[in-house]
């Protein structure tokens, strides 16, 4: 295994630090972790292509390339709004 060094700024390796103490586990483990759930850009265009296959012969229902942008642009929003309540102090939730 070969270790790799990443600068970060000090508040986002806090971050990291207190997300990787409160599951119990290293920052390392916590890294692996977060690596492997991230998706590659090819990885993601292959599930989409699974889905859309799975779409069609299941259900057939073929979607459109204007369907997936659409859906695309929703879970960009979704995302967007969820990731500002995260950063919203919490007696204003």
């Amino acid at each position: 295994m070969s270790d790799v060094m990443i600068r970060v700024p000090a508040e986002v390796r806090d971050q990291l630090a207190a997300v990787a103490e409160a599951r119990g586990t290293s920052l390392r483990a916590l890294m692996q972790e977060i690596a492997a759930q991230t998706l590659t850009p090819e990885q993601i265009k292959e599930r989409a292509d699974r889905t859309r296959d799975l779409l069609a012969e299941r259900f057939g229902h073929y979607v459109t390339d204007e369907e997936s942008a659409e859906m695309r642009r929703k879970m960009r929003e979704a995302t967007a709004v969820h990731r500002a309540t995260l950063t919203q102090p919490e007696q204003s939730r």
